[in-house]
């Protein structure tokens, strides 16, 4: 008989799973966690005050006095079949202000807990 944690590990590869790493500017906070839970997307983790810069444009956000703008990111495992879906509100929100940036990574999810 498999434990409580061994069927868990089973349920999560039943469905092929992505991981999708979003960065944007702060001011976007609220409009991303709306965005997450329009999707029904409940579970994520997120990191505050992440530095950076764009590859091809855009200003660093260092929150400096030189550079005072910050960005957010955050971290979801979500079902393969919302990935479009997301991707697709997060180009919306990056194309209302394409200044602010919004990006969005994905990778395959290989085994879970």
């Amino acid at each position: 008989m498999k434990s409580n944690c061994q069927l868990s590990i089973v349920n999560y590869q039943l469905k092929k799973m992505k991981a999708v790493f979003i960065v944007f500017n702060q001011a976007n906070t609220e409009r991303v966690e709306y965005m997450l839970e329009r999707l029904e997307i409940r579970g994520y983790t997120m990191w505050e005050q992440v530095f950076g810069q764009g590859t091809n444009d855009g200003e660093p956000r260092r929150g400096t006095h030189t550079w005072p703008e910050l960005n957010s990111s955050l971290l979801t495992i979500i079902p393969d079949e919302k990935v479009d879906e997301l991707l697709s509100k997060c180009k919306k929100l990056d194309n209302r202000n394409l200044e602010m940036g919004v990006r969005a990574f994905v990778w395959n999810v290989e085994k879970m807990m």
